[in-house]
């Protein structure tokens, strides 16, 4: 394996430190590198060089604020699935842009070609979106009844049998 992705981007090597300090990151993106090497035993400009450089990699992505988007007035999450031709997906993706309730896109394999993740303020906004949607393909709609709490990224570590 020459460490690329089916993407064609080239892994990154990560140490056990770099791991630990994307751990730290992944759990309070606002801690200062002086509370992250205080946290893992590491001085300050060695977290700080690390941690540019895990996002000069492109590793590290960004930073952002977890919103509740029940708190928001959004309490309709939903996931709409979208079976549409090749020819369309250009044509869906723009449409996706302009709805400001679907908040993560996902390309799939198998029958459908989309998923979406939606936040609606009422059931009528839900129909309205994925009336629109439909437009493209047969749409499929599961409404969300709990999220459960996602886990922090771990890659590169292997698994042990």
């Amino acid at each position: 394996m020459d460490g690329r992705s089916m993407t064609g981007e080239t892994s990154v090597s990560l140490d056990a430190v770099d791991h630990a300090i994307l751990s730290v990151l992944q759990a309070d993106g606002r801690l200062g590198v002086t509370e992250i090497g205080r946290r893992i035993n590491l001085s300050q400009p060695a977290v700080s060089a690390r941690i540019k450089r895990l996002e000069q990699s492109g590793v590290i992505t960004g930073y952002r604020a977890v919103v509740d988007p029940t708190r928001l007035g959004l309490s309709i999450h939903a996931v709409v699935r979208l079976r549409t031709t090749h020819a369309r997906i250009p044509a869906s993706l723009d449409h996706f842009a302009q709805l400001p309730e679907i908040v993560s896109i996902y390309r799939l394999t198998g029958e459908d070609c989309f998923l979406l993740d939606v936040h609606a303020a009422s059931a009528e906004r839900l129909e309205a979106i994925v009336d629109s949607v439909a437009r493209f393909g047969p749409v499929t709609t599961s409404l969300v009844l709990r999220t459960y709490q996602t886990k922090p990224m771990e890659p590169g570590r292997p698994q042990r049998p």
